[in-house]
């Protein structure tokens, strides 16, 4: 098994996604980037503590690849916005892959070369070595999949989980 980090605007949104994935096995909503050890929600949207939304993601290479889960990140969120998704604006919404070795960073690097290609608008993704990483409160995981409803869901999630399973469809979990 391995990991990869990524932070993509609100992490309910990319950990929907990514718990659709085959190959995946387990995905985390969490923090980091930031100085602050141990940040809660609150301290997250005030901007100030340097840290994004991300997921972590636990995956079993020899289903879903590194790449392949990089080429998912680039269609589910929007890598040419700096600082938000949609109306989620802050740096706690940036764009960034956390790399686990000189391997995933060259990946990192080619993929986010052959995205350049397919949006009008530069890159901003941020790529960064893994750094402390702090798991999100218990409320944030499998936020989507608890409250399907709830508007931000039902109007911003459900249609990027749609989207996925519509681009990647031979991906996504039966």
């Amino acid at each position: 098994m391995e990991t990869i980090i990524l932070g993509g605007g609100c992490f309910w949104c990319t950990e929907a996604v990514f718990k659709e994935v085959k190959g995946v096995t387990d995905v985390e909503s969490g923090y980091t980037g930031g100085a602050q050890p141990n940040p809660t929600y609150e301290q997250i949207c005030t901007g100030t503590t340097g840290h994004a939304e991300v997921v972590k993601l636990t995956f079993d290479p020899t289903v879903v690849s590194y790449r392949e889960l990089l080429e998912i990140f680039f269609t589910i969120h929007d890598p040419t916005t700096p600082n938000r998704q949609g109306n989620d604006v802050g740096t706690q919404y940036r764009s960034v892959i956390y790399y686990n070795s000189q391997e995933q960073k060259d990946i990192a690097k080619q993929v986010m070369c052959e995205m350049a290609l397919v949006w009008d608008a530069p890159i901003v993704t941020e790529l960064s070595p893994v750094e402390a990483y702090f798991k999100a409160e218990d409320y944030h995981q499998d936020y989507f999949e608890n409250h399907p409803l709830q508007g931000y869901c039902a109007f911003v999630v459900a249609p990027k989980v749609a989207k996925f399973r519509q681009s990647f469809a031979e991906r996504a979990k039966a």
